[in-house]
């Protein structure tokens, strides 16, 4: 959905109703993930942005959706495997989705605009969605993970209710929890908010800011490297002591350039499991001092440039300065995935392909050599 939130958003300002397919749940090798969202306005033209299969699915959900607009009834539907069929509707590849589609106004949605305007700031918010079970289906609650919404009036940083006040509650707790991590997908519950029941299915949308990538050592790698960092989504630091070199001209791509000395930077800066560390400096002077910094971190990933003799030289250092080695398996070093990379940008490929083994627990392999399914499921 946050692909589509500005183009649904100047429809909700302008009074329009829309119909809003989202993947809540998906088995096997399914296109899209869980958040990937459709829109149909209910204007003239129905015009269409956002999508749910990569195309295999469409049609159905947009038809579905103008019928969602005419009854306000919210749909649950499962879409699977499709037969020999040419014009089946299905996933050719196997999988299989659930898409919760509902009606979307300024009546129904009042906190729409709210949400946006929180995405663009960076700041947390998530949407809880009943999507089945013995309440309200289609009943929703907005929940922020700040204060901010108090200041708004609105009743201990949520709005909206999902049937009860214990329900509320419970979900409010899980929610947070989950938008500290930027996980989106279903919770279930009991009728009243037991968390040993399953009665109830709810899909929780997350809109964390997005994941930082700091990487440290002003050379022509990392212009490459902020620039594929960008793409993969994060929010990218370049930062180096050297102020001649620390230039945002140099480094277009990335969100901010910091000049400061890198171990210092780093200690003052906020950390998370998400965040990933790249030290591209190869000097022991820059480097040494930002790994023993880093190494205590929680970064998700803290990859270091150089070579096997490099590397060997910068365990023997930070064995010196008392890491553990605990803490030094973490370092990824030398950086990135085997894939014979010469270049900046085939490096900065190299890296954002470790990243991606990462994130989703890939082996690495080419798919020619693997067998069984292609998409991982979430692997930290």
């Amino acid at each position: 959905m946050r692909d589509i939130l500005n183009r649904i958003t100047k429809w909700w300002e302008a009074g329009e109703t829309f119909g809003l397919a989202t993947v809540v749940r998906t088995y096997r090798s399914a296109p899209r993930d869980p958040g990937a969202a459709l829109a149909v306005s209910a204007a003239s033209g129905h015009e269409v942005v956002g999508s749910v299969s990569g195309g295999c699915v469409e049609g159905a959900v947009y038809e579905l959706s103008l019928d969602v607009c005419q009854t306000g009834d919210a749909v649950l539907e499962t879409y699977g495997v499709s037969d020999d069929d040419a014009f089946a509707v299905g996933l050719t590849c196997g999988g299989i989705i659930d898409i919760f589609v509902e009606r979307i106004d300024r009546t129904q949605f009042p906190e729409l605009g709210e949400i946006a305007a929180a995405v663009d700031r960076g700041e947390p918010v998530a949407i809880a969605t009943v999507i089945s079970g013995p309440g309200q289906v289609g009943a929703r609650r907005v929940i922020w993970a700040s204060d901010r919404a108090q200041l708004e009036g609105w009743h201990a940083g949520a709005s909206g209710t999902l049937g009860s006040e214990r329900l509320d509650a419970a979900v409010d707790d899980d929610v947070r929890g989950m938008l500290a991590q930027g996980l989106t997908g279903i919770r279930r519950y009991g009728e009243h908010g037991e968390r040993r029941g399953d009665e109830l299915s709810i899909f929780v949308n997350s809109f964390a800011p997005a994941p930082r990538m700091l990487v440290f050592g002003a050379i022509d790698f990392a212009a490459a490297v902020a620039r594929v960092g960008k793409f993969l989504g994060y929010h990218v630091t370049v930062c180096d002591a050297r102020k001649v070199f620390a230039t945002a001209s140099r480094f277009p791509d990335a969100d901010e350039v910091v000049v400061d000395w890198p171990h210092r930077f780093l200690a003052a800066t906020e950390v998370d499991a998400r965040t990933v560390i790249c030290v591209l400096t190869h000097d022991p002077k820059f480097d040494v001092p930002l790994l023993e910094v880093a190494l205590r971190t929680p970064a998700g990933y803290i990859g270091a440039m150089g070579s096997r003799r490099t590397h060997d030289d910068r365990l023997a250092r930070l064995r010196e300065a008392g890491l553990t080695e605990d803490e030094l398996a973490r370092l990824r070093s030398p950086i990135g995935l085997d894939l014979g990379a010469r270049t900046p940008e085939e490096t900065a490929v190299s890296i954002a392909a470790e990243l991606i083994q990462l994130r989703w627990g890939g082996t690495g392999h080419p798919l020619t050599s693997t067998e069984g399914r292609i998409h991982h499921q979430f692997a930290g």
